[in-house]
C-alpha cells in the first residue's frame, strides 16, 4: 500500500518525514540519477518542480509516501495526523523513551517544524504534539 497525501508545501512535508521517520527521499526512474535530473529531462518548468515530494523505506519494505500540492492551505482540522512512533512504546525504561522522543523533536525542528506542547502520562513526557510550516499537527510518541 502506497499512501498520497495533498498539502500546500508538498516538499516541506517530505522533508519533515525524512527528517523524523528514518524515511529517505525516493530515487528517480528511468536509470536517472535524481528527481532535478527526470524533472529536466521531461522538460518540467522549474516553477513546478516544488509540487510533489516522495519517500521511501530505504530497505524498500515499509509503504511509499508521496506528496502532492494543492492550491489551498489548512483552513480547519487536519486532514491527516501521523504520530511518528519513535520511543519504543511505554513498557520501555522512561529514561530510553525521553532520548528517542528528543533526538526526533530536534531534528524535526531543525527541518521547519515547531512545538505545540509536551504531554504527560503518569508525571513523565509521553508525547510531544508538533506542526509542520503549514499549522498541520503531528505527534512524536
Amino acid at each position: 500500500m502506497d499512501v498520497d497525501v495533498r498539502l500546500r508545501e508538498p516538499r516541506t512535508a517530505g522533508r519533515l518525514l525524512e527528517a523524523g521517520a528514518g524515511l529517505c527521499r525516493r530515487g528517480a526512474s528511468r536509470g536517472l540519477a535524481s528527481w532535478e535530473d527526470w524533472l529536466t529531462h521531461f522538460d518540467v518548468p522549474v516553477d513546478e518542480w516544488d509540487d510533489g515530494a516522495a519517500l521511501g523505506d530505504p530497505d524498500g519494505v515499509r509503504p511509499k509516501l508521496s506528496f502532492l500540492k494543492v492550491p489551498e492551505g489548512k483552513v480547519a482540522k487536519n486532514r491527516l495526523h501521523v504520530d511518528l512512533q519513535v520511543s519504543g512504546g511505554r513498557h520501555r525504561p522512561h529514561e530510553e523513551r525521553l532520548v528517542r522522543i528528543t533526538e526526533t523533536v530536534e531534528r524535526l525542528e531543525s527541518a521547519g517544524a515547531s512545538v505545540i506542547r509536551e504531554d504527560a502520562f503518569e508525571g513523565q513526557l509521553d508525547h510531544v504534539v508538533m506542526a509542520d510550516p503549514e499549522g498541520n499537527e503531528f505527534c512524536v510518541v
